[in-house]
């Protein structure tokens, strides 16, 4: 049966969100969780405003600190009574250089979405209330947030442009663009290194991994290969080819979904997306892009967003990943290729269980409340475009119990140890794991498959 509600405030990815105005009608339980919000205004910035937005945002760029000048704009804006004015405070408190000025902005957002912070990351509680609340953009925060974040990170020029995308959702994850030119596996760069080409081995060979270790398993045309986590964690972008397809696979630590996507048998004329990783997030799910047109994709959806590859809707078609154990997935494809150790470049992090394990470490707003935040779901959309969410350790027991589980066209079944769907025939229909509140803000409507 399923259990079919609406509980997300907003949609991830709409069109001109810079010029979204009116008032939503927000859940119970946001409400419950966030209080109400102020009272927001509509409509472009004054003059004065949009002169103290630039002195206070983008001056302090110019002069290299934060001056009196700086402050009695941001002291201006504190009094504007525009909570819009809250989302550059937020963006700007991502990259802030001095305690004062953290806390001069900390202030001055508070106090204009007139909220009562008792705890220390004030920049992360912001954000999540200004999400939560779904409190518009002004007309032309773009413009600004691109000022600000191009300021800092000049690779990002070509990146921060109008498209499909909420950019007032979109923050610094912490770590540089990975700009790197098509297979640079090798080369050093400070950011989050993507492999191209990785080299692999048989399973025979991978003495370094246990039967425990969790890795992600994928197999096309026959020809199945095992991306241990423990390397993923580092790299978290691969581009590969397996069963004769090019892919893209991403792994969003932050939100517990490693996806493939087919990179080949597109359009006439479109070349191959070499796929990076931004060092923006979306709601802590990392924003993927293509370093060949710089087109920004949704990470969770396959959907290009912006540039070229937006222009001609490029969505990417995705294969299944098995989440399992590397025991597991051997035992049912010992004839498995998997990643070579050395591309773990000598690391071996556990974020699930360490970084993240008290919840996620960036906002994401409200979340649909029907599960726990990080619980492990598997998602896959139906024929008819219903998105569906499968609480992994519940359909585990269903199926280890010898239930079928069928919905529309979706069949799940055990797959070396982890779960996949696959249609009537056994065909497979690109599914993954992830955590509740990623699928559930990617797929704002889902169903919740429930046994």
């Amino acid at each position: 049966m399923f259990l079919a509600a609406v509980f997300s405030v907003s949609a991830l990815i709409h069109a001109n969100p810079s010029e979204a105005e009116g008032t939503t009608i927000l859940p119970s339980y946001v409400i419950e969780e966030f209080g109400h919000p102020p009272p927001i205004p509509s409509g472009p910035l004054s003059e004065d405003l949009e002169q103290a937005v630039r002195v206070a945002f983008i001056d302090s760029f110019v002069q290299g600190g934060w001056g009196i000048d700086q402050r009695a704009a941001l002291e201006q804006i504190a009094q504007s009574e525009d909570p819009r004015l809250a989302w550059l405070i937020s963006d700007m408190m991502r990259f802030t250089w001095q305690m004062s000025f953290d806390r001069d902005l900390a202030e001055a957002a508070v106090r204009l979405l007139e909220l009562d912070l008792q705890t220390r990351s004030r920049q992360h509680d912001i954000t999540n209330h200004l999400m939560a609340w779904d409190v518009p953009a002004f007309p032309g925060y773009l413009e600004f947030k691109r000022s600000i974040y191009t300021g800092f990170v000049p690779g990002w020029d070509e990146i921060l442009v109008e498209g499909d995308i909420d950019w007032r959702l979109v923050s610094w994850g912490g770590v540089l663009i990975d700009d790197r030119p098509y297979d640079a596996t090798r080369e050093p760069c400070n950011c989050i290194p993507a492999a191209d080409n990785p080299d692999v081995s048989s399973a025979d060979e991978a003495t370094w991994l246990d039967d425990d270790d969790i890795v992600f398993g994928i197999e096309i045309n026959g020809e199945a290969r095992a991306y241990p986590r423990r390397i993923m964690e580092v790299r978290e972008m691969v581009n590969d080819t397996l069963g004769g397809r090019d892919l893209g696979i991403p792994y969003c630590t932050l939100c517990g979904a490693a996806q493939a996507y087919f990179t080949d048998e597109l359009p006439a004329g479109v070349e191959r997306p070499i796929l990076r990783t931004s060092g923006l997030l979306i709601r802590s799910n990392k924003v993927m892009y293509d370093i060949v047109t710089h087109s920004v994709f949704d990470t969770f959806l396959g959907h290009a967003v912006t540039g070229p590859l937006a222009d001609i809707g490029l969505e990417l078609e995705q294969a299944s990943v098995v989440t399992t154990d590397w025991g597991s997935w051997r035992r049912q494809y010992p004839e498995t290729t998997v990643l070579v150790e050395d591309l773990a470049l000598g690391r071996d992090f556990d974020f699930r269980n360490n970084r993240d394990a008290d919840g996620p470490i960036f906002p994401i707003g409200d979340v649909d409340p029907r599960l726990p935040v990080h619980e492990d779901v598997i998602g896959i959309v139906t024929a008819s475009g219903t998105p569906i969410a499968f609480q992994r350790s519940a359909a585990m027991a269903a199926l280890l119990g010898g239930a079928e589980i069928t919905v529309e066209d979706v069949h799940l079944e055990l797959s070396a140890g982890g779960i996949r769907a696959v249609d009537a025939d056994g065909a497979d229909l690109g599914s993954h794991q992830a955590f509740w509140f990623a699928w559930s803000q990617f797929h704002p409507e889902t169903e919740l498959w429930s046994p």
